[in-house]
């Protein structure tokens, strides 16, 4: 089987239904951030410091409930994202926010490589969320994947400062001098 079809060369690309669309539409749009953000997990994880490692098969599950989410946005009926991984996230922010310093300010987004690589995964959550959030003015989204993506950045925000603690980083105030 060939890795390239030659049919988006024209600038279309044919979603799941077997409808042509053009590469901008909005599902396409939604589905293409997802997996910006799924791919970028994948560094992470790539480069998970030695007192991070630990982190490796929450971050695998992540990038499994985004697979499991583009084919629930792709897919007409499709239910694959496990209605378990919202309140799973809940908890796991809910276990970590005590264990870490407490935050009165704006923090610079950063620190050692596991910290600001999740860093930056939250903010491809947050562009992949806008994505998807705009595209259900045309597709209706499933309530608990809107649930999910808008809890993802929240989760991310928290494992990196999880990470960055564990790595010795201590947060840089925003307002700091």
């Amino acid at each position: 089987m060939k890795i390239y079809t030659k049919v988006g060369d024209a600038g279309y690309t044919r979603q799941a239904s077997g409808k042509m669309v053009p590469k901008f539409d909005p599902q396409i749009q939604a589905l293409g951030d997802l997996d910006e953000l799924e791919t970028w997990l994948g560094n992470v994880l790539a480069q998970l410091s030695a007192p991070n490692a630990g982190l490796a098969p929450e971050l695998l599950q992540i990038q499994r409930n985004l697979y499991a989410l583009q084919a629930d946005i792709n897919i007409k009926d499709s239910k694959r994202l496990d209605p378990k991984a919202l309140p799973a996230m809940e908890a796991r922010i809910d276990t970590l926010t005590p264990t870490l310093p407490v935050i009165k300010a704006f923090i610079l987004p950063g620190g050692k490589i596991t910290g600001a690589n999740l860093q930056y995964a939250r903010t491809l959550a947050r562009r992949a969320e806008r994505s998807v959030v705009a595209l259900h003015t045309q597709q209706t989204i499933d309530p608990g994947i809107l649930k999910y993506l808008n809890r993802l950045s929240d989760y991310l925000f928290t494992l990196a400062r999880y990470a960055n603690y564990l790595d010795g980083y201590t947060d840089i105030r925003a307002d700091q001098k």
